[in-house]
């Protein structure tokens, strides 16, 4: 059975109540990693089905020079914890790997590699690279930069790192498929694309149902 986690009911709608593809559920796990990995690990831990692989689903905003652009979709090659560290002016600091433990982590890549092929032949020009997971959304240019360059990042959003350890806690295959709805830049919502990124995410979901083959 394959669980669909978005972080709200919103990103969740298009794919509500999808009734055809293989055996899936869906869990809307709130917003921030914190929320996300409290309802995450509780839905797993109840062990009332066996899942198979965790979808991460919904919107994202894309850094400047990324490569990444409004509406693209994208997939997770690695989730990393961006802001999580001593954070100065113009730079965060990482914390001692041995103090806090491991701020980065990988997606799996078989499903990674499928969910690109059979993407890309429905003519989905996915982006892939590293999704930086933030505890408060940049709301400027210059801040969107910084995390692009500390972290060689395609874009952010504020729940998937908190997804990634849970799974790689319960040992569940994790892949992570987002649309961009906005560039990250000086806040201004009236250049964003929400309800289109919701939209067009939600068909990329519907798709992988489908079409995923199980390993």
């Amino acid at each position: 059975m394959i669980l669909l986690v978005a972080a709200t009911e919103m990103e969740a709608l298009p794919v509500a109540g999808k009734t055809t593809g293989q055996p899936h559920a869906l869990c809307v796990a709130g917003v921030g990693p914190l929320e996300t990995a409290v309802r995450l690990t509780r839905r797993l831990g109840e062990g009332r089905e066996a899942v198979s692989l965790v979808l991460n689903f919904g919107v994202a905003g894309a850094y400047g020079g990324s490569g990444a652009d409004l509406l693209d979709i994208c997939l997770a090659e690695r989730e990393v914890l961006g802001d999580f560290g001593i954070c100065h002016a113009e730079r965060i600091e990482p914390f001692d790997e041995q103090l806090a433990g491991s701020s980065v982590f990988p997606l799996d890549p078989r499903y990674l590699a499928q969910a690109g092929e059979m993407l890309g032949k429905q003519d989905y020009n996915c982006k892939k690279g590293v999704f930086v997971t933030v505890n408060g959304a940049s709301a400027t240019a210059r801040r969107g930069a910084m995390l692009r360059a500390a972290h060689n990042g395609l874009c952010e959003n504020m729940e998937g790192a908190a997804v990634a350890r849970v799974c790689q806690e319960f040992a569940v295959p994790c892949l992570e498929v987002r649309c961009v709805s906005n560039m990250v830049e000086d806040r201004n919502p009236a250049n964003w694309q929400l309800a289109a990124a919701v939209q067009k995410c939600g068909q990329v979901v519907s798709l992988l149902i489908d079409r995923l083959a199980p390993i």
